[in-house]
């Protein structure tokens, strides 16, 4: 049942078996798998259903080096997957494993461990299962296509997102209905309180400041990369240096996948469609297929798992009114109800970048007024290039030889102790302080990055492919610099409390009811956008649960309910 906190306060007579902070992704997939078990929850969720302006407010953070955008930790209900893209891909192999040229990899599980919770998040949240990734969908169109590549020391690595992307808020609204379920909405958590080596209660302070404090046997803290990582730091009536972090662990290693556009592949002959490499729709999911180093070159050339994707330029692309017109169909829930009606049983080519599930800032940034009246404008300024686009776009016959290809980057980090979260000196609304987050990449990094470029280079003109031309090993100021708004590794999984924040079982060290979920328990991250990991392990996470909650239920499967 969804409850007002401010309005409204806690139950009075709750005492919960779980408390979840947090409703996004990892908060509420941990709530569904744990409804109807015979335990007790509740979830503060410091937004509304809605947006409002007092939660926007409190997703304000400093940064330095790469710039973590506003809209990358959205406070309302259901999260950042109220406005993420859906782009997904499981973890590679090798994302599990120890590096001996990556100081502090290895996870304390491994791909296999996962392999049934992927499959469980595919079955029930919507993801896509283990073969739309390999043979099935849009690999099927690799054999058919147009310009068939073959790689020497590189592979292809799909992604795909869910038509239309997963809204955990949305989705999950059953479960936040359920009598044995108390959501609290406009509950943000500001502090845990221990007492020896379990937390009592969780305080939590509403838009209007009243303030109370609720109690459980568990706490989740499942709150994202940045935010998990200052709770802690803010937790400090136990420990003066935040709770979980006798060894200044918390906050440090934080990850995140840079991502921009630079190098331009021109083509030696021009190609119509290739909707595998270029992006495109295929019944219930839309997708890609990006570039990265083979596993054992990854090893031979101690590089991390980076990877890029090929983006068609055609003769509208970069244009302000395209995008615009683009964003307005995606948002009008009738025509792309329509359109997709129309296309459900074939192979729809991307026509621009825009179409993608990686949005750009301006799709993504929060819209006024103004902006509406802005888009309309850049819609009539750019009527050419919009009208050309409209025209390839509704017509399926036309085609468009494309000649240039840009390359767009989305770089592995190392986890390295000096990007990291802090507390700011700066408060927010409710008195706190706000988190700073300081993050670049390092030499490995982008030498990582670097050789994949000369790689590709080299291997495009030996097949004949075309010319890539890059200069990314000397360019100045590193171009790669966007927020991919994927905030991993605050809270890093480890078997030694020296060296991590979380055990295998995310519980934090030290404490005996305290839990992390989320990307902030990552010790790598991979290239692979994280929600589809994300929720994998809070299904098991919620197995744990019950397991140590309710260590009388009848036995169970160890995924399948």
């Amino acid at each position: 049942m969804i409850r007002d906190f401010e309005r409204d306060g806690a139950r009075a007579d709750a005492r919960y078996d779980v408390v979840v902070v947090g409703s996004g992704p990892a908060g509420a997939t941990v709530v569904a798998e744990l409804a109807g078990r015979g335990l007790s929850i509740a979830v503060l969720e410091s937004g509304r259903p809605r947006r409002t302006a007092h939660a926007d407010a409190l997703k304000q953070v400093e940064s330095v080096g790469v710039h973590v955008k506003d809209y990358s930790r959205e406070r309302v209900l259901g999260g950042a997957s109220t406005s993420w893209a859906g782009l997904s891909s499981p973890l590679d192999p090798i994302d599990f494993r120890r590096r001996d040229w990556v100081p502090g990899s290895g996870w304390p599980i491994d791909g296999d461990e996962l392999r049934p919770y992927y499959a469980a998040a595919a079955e029930r949240y919507r993801f896509p299962a283990a073969d739309r990734f390999t043979t099935r969908g849009i690999p099927e169109l690799r054999a058919g296509a147009e310009l068939r590549l073959e790689w020497r020391e590189l592979e292809e690595k799909v992604f795909l997102a869910a038509e239309p992307p997963q809204d955990f808020g949305k989705e999950q609204r059953a479960t936040f209905d359920r009598d044995d379920v108390d959501v609290y909405v406009d509950a943000s958590v500001v502090e845990l309180h221990a007492d020896g080596d379990a937390v009592t209660a969780a305080r939590v302070r509403g838009s209007g400041g009243r303030e109370e404090r609720v109690t459980a046997r568990a706490f989740v803290l499942a709150t994202g990369g940045i935010e998990n990582a200052r709770l802690l730091l803010l937790s400090r009536d136990r420990d003066a240096a935040g709770l979980g972090n006798a060894h200044d662990q918390v906050g440090r290693c934080f990850m995140n996948h840079p991502k921009n556009y630079h190098g331009i592949l021109h083509l030696a002959r021009p190609v119509d469609e290739l909707p595998y490499y270029f992006g495109c729709l295929s019944g219930d999911f839309a997708g890609y297929a990006g570039i990265r180093f083979r596993e054992d070159r990854q090893t031979e050339r101690r590089v991390l798992n980076s990877y890029v994707r090929f983006e068609p330029l055609f003769p509208w692309s970069g244009s302000d009114g395209v995008e615009s017109l683009v964003w307005l169909v995606k948002h009008s829930a009738f025509l792309l109800r329509a359109w997709k009606r129309r296309h459900k049983d074939e192979v729809v080519p991307l026509r621009d970048y825009a179409e993608t599930g990686d949005d750009s800032d301006m799709q993504n940034a929060r819209k006024g007024a103004g902006d509406y009246l802005r888009m309309l404008w850049w819609i009539v300024r750019d009527a050419p290039a919009v009208c050309a686009y409209a025209y390839h776009r509704v017509v399926s016959r036309a085609r468009t030889p494309v000649r240039r290809v840009r390359l767009r980057n989305f770089m592995e980090m190392q986890p390295h102790a000096d990007n990291r979260v802090v507390l700011s000196d700066r408060v927010d609304a409710h008195g706190t302080p706000m988190p700073r987050v300081e993050h670049a990449p390092t030499e490995l990094d982008r030498r990582s990055l670097v050789e994949l470029h000369e790689a590709l280079r080299d291997e495009l003109a030996a097949q004949g492919v075309g010319e890539l031309r890059t200069d990314l090993a000397t360019a100045d100021p590193w171009p790669i610099d966007q927020d991919a708004s994927h905030h991993m590794g605050t809270t890093r999984m480890g078997d030694d409390p020296r060296a991590s924040v979380v055990d295998a079982d995310l519980r934090v060290h030290g404490v005996s009811n305290l839990y992390c979920a989320g990307a902030s328990v990552f010790p790598t991250s991979g290239c692979a956008n994280p929600t589809f990991t994300i929720v994998a392990l809070s299904i098991r996470l919620a197995q744990h649960l019950e397991r140590a909650l309710r260590p009388d239920a009848a036995a169970r499967e160890e995924v399948d309910r």
